[in-house]
């Protein structure tokens, strides 16, 4: 699959929060929990330093407290997130001030069957934005490109 990237850019008509969306995807058969069990997550701070942290589904309602909180607002912040039944996941990225997030397909990247260097990105819409409309999805934009 070389170097392909893959994402959605989701925009939201209000701010939302991690623990917001992660309730809404929970039903549809996300989690926060990767294959490994654990829990993977970002905050990327003042000094532009992109800080990845492993937690334990244990500790899963601290960890939403943390990206949550009114002081990494300013900052981009992300959660890995998986679809058991899917096999595959990944990374969920919040910009600042949460009306902007986005979706990156890094954990088992779903291809499609007859064309696999490109990323199903169908599949990942239809498994991402049913649940995200409650949150008030304005749009998004879904991309591949080749670097």
């Amino acid at each position: 699959m070389g170097n392909r990237q893959a994402d959605i850019a989701f925009t939201f008509q209000r701010p939302t929060t991690v623990r917001g969306l992660l309730e809404l995807l929970t039903p549809a058969g996300w989690s926060a929990e990767e294959r490994l069990g654990c829990i993977s997550y970002m905050i990327n701070d003042a000094d532009d330093m992109h800080e990845w942290y492993d937690s334990t589904p244990d500790c899963l309602n601290a960890v939403l407290a943390e990206l949550d909180s009114a002081a990494n607002l300013p900052f981009t912040v992300a959660l890995n997130i998986y679809h058991p039944q899917g096999g595959t996941g990944g990374m969920l990225m919040f910009a600042a001030q949460r009306r902007e997030v986005s979706f990156l397909p890094t954990i088992g990247r779903r291809s499609i069957p007859d064309a696999p260097r490109f990323t199903d990105l169908a599949w990942y819409l239809a498994a991402l934005v049913p649940p995200l409309l409650w949150a008030g999805l304005e749009g998004y934009e879904a991309r591949e490109d080749p670097n």
